[in-house]
């Protein structure tokens, strides 16, 4: 390898991605960052003037800091780039798009199609790089006809299905440095490197909203309506704050106690876009929960669209379904799990994989139980 071969690596602030610059420059890559900003963080209000972080302090701007101070310590340049625009077309109207639908949207998947393997390489193309890099626990082999996005070897932080979507030519070119090394090695490293961001806690949820007042922040783009929370024999239980605060196998939030006769805790089993109403019922297990078989729309796939046998991922971090993919025209699958599976949600993701490959995915759109019975849609 030449070590004149130039990268341009995402540094986000946080500790993996700050990992995978220093593993790039121990290798003898010409090393080079970029720090994204996605969100108007800075003003605490959106492209629309509407308030997004509720007086709480900032933690996109701490990331940039956290991120110029690993730069700093590694010696190499942080650019920093805007696409909010970007993000609030591309991202942010669609998860608000699919919220009016009555799905539950994962705006993480787009982000990474649209703004960290689009908008991004589009912007590191004026530094002429030989390859992009990012801090995901991902794996790609480029040595065949076409790159191949393999599985990280820590499964429990594997990121491929938010990956999933991205096409061949996203994959060319890109390299995902601590895809074969476990979370505990990547803290390890960064604490022997003496890395700003060695202790820091992995970010969870929403990039624009993180862990915060999620009911709250939505409310400024889609105000709550109101309606009747019932049992699927139409036994009214109380009232719900809006469809759009509650997905299918939601146990948190609903307010309600068990009773004597049915004391397991109410999950989310239904819900009714048209009369406004939302369906519970007790028990983890409930039958309404399971689904056999779903239609995918808008399938991205990575080499033979063939029909037969492979596992799926509904949801993150789920374990794998053996499932049978039928096509049924370019960009859409028929898939059946006769075995059952709980929760499965339009709007989510659906990963398929041939073993170690993850081949592609597309949205869930309906889901059926036995026979075309639509489960939800």
């Amino acid at each position: 390898m030449s070590k004149k071969e130039k990268v341009i690596i995402g540094l986000s602030g946080g500790v993996d991605s700050s990992v995978a610059a220093y593993l790039l420059l121990k290798d003898g890559y010409d090393v080079e960052a970029v720090f994204m900003r996605n969100w108007d963080s800075a003003t605490n209000k959106d492209l629309k003037g509407n308030p997004t972080a509720f007086d709480e302090v900032c933690e996109q701007e701490k990331d940039y800091q956290d991120a110029l101070a690993v730069a700093n310590k590694l010696g190499i340049t942080l650019h920093k780039v805007d696409f909010i625009e970007d993000y609030w077309d591309r991202v942010f109207s669609y998860f608000l798009d699919e919220y009016k639908k009555n799905r539950t949207p994962n705006p993480d998947v787009l982000c990474n199609n649209e703004i960290k393997f689009k908008a991004f390489i589009d912007y590191a193309q004026k530094f002429n790089p030989d390859y992009i890099a990012m801090g995901h626990y991902a794996q790609v082999d480029l040595s065949g006809e076409y790159p191949k996005l393999l599985r990280a070897k820590d499964q429990n932080k594997d990121q491929t299905y938010f990956l999933s979507q991205l096409r061949t030519d996203q994959l060319k070119n890109v390299m995902f440095p601590i895809g074969h090394l476990d979370k505990s090695d990547v803290r390890k490293i960064a604490i022997e490197q003496e890395l700003a961001t060695a202790k820091k806690k992995d970010s969870t949820g929403i990039c624009f909203i993180g862990e915060r007042h999620f009911n709250e922040f939505l409310s400024n783009y889609l105000p709550a309506q109101p309606g009747d929370m019932k049992r699927l024999d139409g036994t009214y239980m109380k009232k719900h704050f809006g469809l759009m605060n509650y997905t299918i196998g939601q146990r948190k939030g609903l307010g309600i106690g068990g009773t004597k006769e049915e004391s397991d805790a109410w999950y989310v089993v239904g819900k009714d876009l048209k009369t406004n109403t939302l369906f519970v019922e007790p028990g983890f297990h409930h039958p309404y929960l399971y689904s056999d078989e779903a239609i995918i729309t808008d399938v991205v796939w990575r080499g033979p669209k063939t029909d037969g046998e492979m596992t799926a991922k509904f949801r993150y971090r789920q374990q794998d379904h053996k499932v049978i993919v039928k096509w049924i025209d370019e960009h859409t699958i028929n898939v059946k799990y006769p075995q059952k599976v709980r929760a499965v949600t339009p709007g989510q993701v659906c990963a398929f994989y041939q073993k170690e490959v993850c081949v592609g995915s597309g949205f869930i759109s309906e889901v059926f139980m036995e026979k075309n019975k639509r489960q939800y849609s």
